[in-house]
């Protein structure tokens, strides 16, 4: 199929497709993935594939408010998942289109493996959010995977002037520790592959967190209880040292980083 590639790098906003799977996404944490993905671009189609009668009234609020398109599937046979089904022929359509840069497939489902292959395959960026439990297969077919768990905010509607100092702390307490179970240790023989492969050992903070994604697609600073990479960096002067270095015209400052572990 002949089709003219779009290169995201240039200056311009990527046109994304927001595709989600309704029986294995969480009403509650699509806030936080819309908001991740006005990183990656613009959200030009937001669809959301399930069966809505009776037991999906939970998801009318979210699609209603962040106007998602719902793309309703009745479940013709038990043990049989049409909606699966209809998200990948949908995506395919779409695809086919040539309209967009990449695609967003919400779901812990490995059955949408083949299909973040084949959108690959095609040139496009294709990002995944799901729960850490999500299978290997589904988040390395991924160009990069988001773990839900890391968009999750401390709920401050919860911490209001009506409580006390104990209260208070005893919220934040409680969401930190939900928020942090089974934090990452840093994998530090993929840290040093990294630099192996480089020409000079200062590499900018940037090119490490690339090279690190091209390795590892669900890397996420915040998977190792780090707000970015930046932090992960300077937090850990047992592994990194570092240099900053401002531009002549001091507009801005790139951090540069080498392996201190050999």
């Amino acid at each position: 199929m002949a089709s003219t590639q779009i290169s995201i790098s240039e200056d311009k906003t990527a046109k994304l497709a927001i595709l989600i799977d309704a029986d294995n996404a969480s009403a509650q944490n699509m806030e936080n993935i819309l908001q991740e993905i006005t990183k990656f671009g613009e959200a030009t189609v937001k669809r959301i594939y399930g069966n809505f009668v009776g037991g999906g009234s939970n998801w009318k609020n979210v699609i209603n408010r962040f106007a998602i398109k719902p793309m309703q599937q009745f479940a013709y046979t038990t043990g049989k998942n049409a909606t699966d089904s209809f998200l990948i022929i949908d995506a395919m359509d779409l695809l086919y289109k040539n309209l967009f840069d990449g695609f967003c497939i919400v779901s812990s489902d490995s059955d949408f493996t083949a299909l973040a292959i084949r959108l690959r395959e095609e040139g496009k960026i294709v990002y995944g959010f799901g729960k850490k439990q999500t299978p290997e297969s589904f988040r390395n077919a991924c160009t990069q995977f988001i773990y839900v768990e890391n968009l999750i905010e401390i709920p401050q509607t919860q911490v209001t002037g009506h409580n006390t100092e104990q209260e208070k702390s005893n919220i934040e307490q409680k969401t930190e520790e939900s928020l942090s179970t089974e934090l990452s240790t840093l994998p530090t023989e993929i840290i040093r592959k990294i630099f192996e492969q480089q020409d000079d050992e200062w590499i900018t903070a940037a090119v490490l967190g690339q090279q690190w994604k091209l390795l590892k697609t669900d890397f996420d600073a915040r998977s190792y209880g780090y707000k970015n990479l930046t932090d992960l960096i300077k937090q850990n002067p047992n592994i990194f040292d570092i240099k900053e270095i401002t531009n002549s015209s001091n507009t801005y400052t790139n951090l540069y980083t080498k392996l201190k572990i050999k």
